[in-house]
């Protein structure tokens, strides 16, 4: 059986999708056997619905990827075949944010043991110390991060965007070869897929070499993001050969070279993309543009298997990726907020809303203060969590009034994503769930193309401090904690989050792009689920705000009342409307099967089951 939701499509079903459309579902109308019990009626009596399916499920903006990792359900994968395949096919049919050439992280939750010691992906027995270890046993199955941010390449220094007029040079910080740190996502799709996948990696690529070699019709929001980057993708030659000439709605967009490239790691697992042909072209690229990437510090770069960073609210298990993420944030942020009594003022209630952005704000002065890239910066985060300064904290919240940012201990302001991050989140029907985030930085990152390779390039190098005191692109000034340094791995917003039952069932995985307010947006979707006991599809509907200290600004989505926003300005806040933000596509584990949920703020998207 299967089950496949398009949100707001803008045209018709694409060619792979149409043998699924004859089973299409209305959640709201299926029939479960058995008394159901009173959350679930409760949930049921609400307006938004989940799609549902009786085995796995993936949940992500892109049809076409969507389709990809339900196939590899249906072949016998698991969560973590079916998010790495998914991913691999986003960087063909998304190459806005999907990606070869750019990182993210990676959350993972498996039943049973844990088969990647027996694969060689851990130490051995007694050779470190279980603390030491990054799997995390939660219920009956196993729990692991994967970081695969990039890394600055080992000649980066940390003037490398300063112009002779001491100013930082905006075009170099973005938009040329030096802009691009060593890209992360091959190494790590490659190992989450090899430690915990069930598939051969061969037959995980294969949907994406197939979409990339046979080409599939562009979209009405994929054309129209290929217009606005156009006079980016116009100035590099490769970049404009292989989009522009397809930037129209219905038109083939066929990617030989990145087919080929496909193929490579499909056969050689990441020694395909690091090593050989593919190596050969991104180094080429870096030596004749001035760029720094050397084959030295692809041979050099590793993705990483880390300890999730654990959490708990209202009895549940929170689990996030650990720095260079700044998802402690949100840990932060749910332990501030748990002695508030925000069940009981209401969901976006103007108490409630005060609250959270009060409280949104003193977790951004710690996030811009404290947080960097863990092997090269000592970070607090024992102390960020531990009760008594959570507490201190809170005594400090003024519940009546807004506390103006002047009044606020203040760090640097936060680092973003672009908007144009993609979060997935992938479950398979025995409840083992990954929530993946990855991202080029700005909408096709750098606007360059490897020749001969068929990716883009990420310009994640500006995410690292420029200048001490000096804006970046989204004019935000960062701290000494994030400069740039050989090595080191930019700060990042990206948080794919993990959600348990109290005994240890999993329950639900969620993430979302959407620079700095990706933390917000996962918090608000918890809130939302646990506290305020929305179903999933109302969890991810609900109206966002969002608040960062600096600027001292209460953003928000259209949907709050007037009453709302007169009471919140009534206590100091200074409201501003804000576009929609983030795309906390989610998907939800439960006895009768699987829940999944696109949020509606995309053009596009599919909640796709096996």
């Amino acid at each position: 059986m299967s089950s496949l939701v398009r949100r707001r499509s803008l045209q018709g079903p694409a060619p792979g999708l149409r043998r699924l459309l004859p089973v299409l579902l209305a959640p709201a109308l299926l029939a479960l056997p058995g008394p159901l019990r009173a959350d679930v009626l409760q949930e049921r009596e609400q307006r938004s619905h989940p799609v549902w399916s009786p085995g796995g499920m993936v949940a992500v903006q892109e049809p076409l990827a969507a389709v990809a990792g339900v196939e590899l359900l249906r072949q016998g994968g698991n969560a973590v075949d079916a998010a790495v395949g998914t991913a691999f096919a986003l960087a063909v049919s998304h190459p806005q944010a999907g990606n070869l050439g750019g990182g993210g992280f990676l959350m993972l939750w498996l039943p049973g043991a844990s088969p990647a010691r027996s694969r060689g992906c851990l130490p051995e027995a007694g050779t470190q110390g279980r603390a030491g270890s990054p799997e995390l046993r939660i219920g009956r199955g196993t729990a692991v991060a994967v970081n695969f941010r990039e890394t600055a390449p080992a000649a980066a220094r940390g003037d490398l965007f300063v112009g002779p007029d001491g100013r930082v040079d905006r075009k170099l910080a973005t938009g040329s070869l030096l802009s691009t740190a060593v890209p992360g996502s091959v190494a790590g799709l490659v190992l989450a897929q090899r430690c915990y996948g069930r598939l051969p990696l061969r037959q995980v690529l294969r949907p994406a070499i197939a979409l990339a070699e046979r080409g599939f019709p562009v979209s009405r929001v994929l054309a129209e993001d290929l217009r606005r980057a156009r006079p980016r993708l116009a100035a590099d030659p490769t970049a404009r050969a292989l989009f522009l000439a397809a930037a129209r709605p219905g038109a083939l967009l066929r990617q030989r070279a990145l087919a080929a490239t496909l193929r490579r790691i499909a056969e050689q697992g990441e020694r395909g993309f690091y090593a050989g042909p593919t190596a050969v072209a991104l180094t080429g690229l870096m030596r004749r543009g001035g760029g720094l990437i050397t084959p030295a510090d692809l041979a050099d770069y590793r993705a990483q298997l880390v300890r999730p960073l654990t959490g708990r609210f209202r009895g549940t298990t929170v689990l996030v990726p650990p720095p260079p993420s700044s998802a402690v944030t949100i840990l932060q942020l749910l332990a501030l907020l748990e002695p508030m009594p925000l069940a009981s003022l209401g969901a976006n209630g103007a108490a409630t809303l005060h609250r959270m952005a009060e409280a949104m704000n003193l977790a951004y002065r710690d996030r811009n203060a404290l947080l960097g890239d863990p092997d090269q910066v000592a970070i607090p985060l024992a102390r960020m969590l531990a009760p008594a300064y959570v507490a201190a904290m809170g005594r400090s919240l003024d519940l009546q009034r807004h506390r103006p940012a002047a009044q606020v201990q203040q760090g640097p302001p936060p680092l973003p994503e672009s908007e144009d991050t993609i979060h997935l989140s992938a479950a398979d029907r025995q409840g083992g769930m990954v929530a993946l985030t990855t991202t080029l930085n700005f909408p096709f990152g750098s606007g360059i193309a490897v020749p001969g390779a068929g990716f883009l390039l990420n310009n994640e190098m500006d995410d690292f401090t420029a200048q001490l005191g000096s804006p970046n692109a989204f004019g935000l000034v960062q701290g000494a904690s994030n400069a740039i340094a050989p090595g080191r791995r930019p700060l990042s917003s990206m948080s794919p989050t993990l959600v348990f039952h109290a005994d240890g069932r999993p329950w639900f995985a969620t993430g979302s792009p959407g620079g700095s307010r990706i933390l917000t947006t996962v918090l608000q979707v918890l809130l939302n689920r646990i506290e305020h006991g929305l179903n999933l599809a109302g969890a991810v509907a609900a109206p966002r705000i969002h608040a960062q200290l600096l600027p001292d600004r209460f953003f928000h989505e259209e949907g709050l009342s007037p009453d709302t926003r007169r009471l919140l300005e009534a206590k100091g806040h200074q409201l501003v409307r804000s576009p929609a933000m983030g795309a906390a596509n989610s998907v939800e584990i439960t006895a009768e099967g699987t829940l999944g949920v696109v949020d509606p703020r995309k053009a596009e998207g599919f909640a796709a089951g096996e």
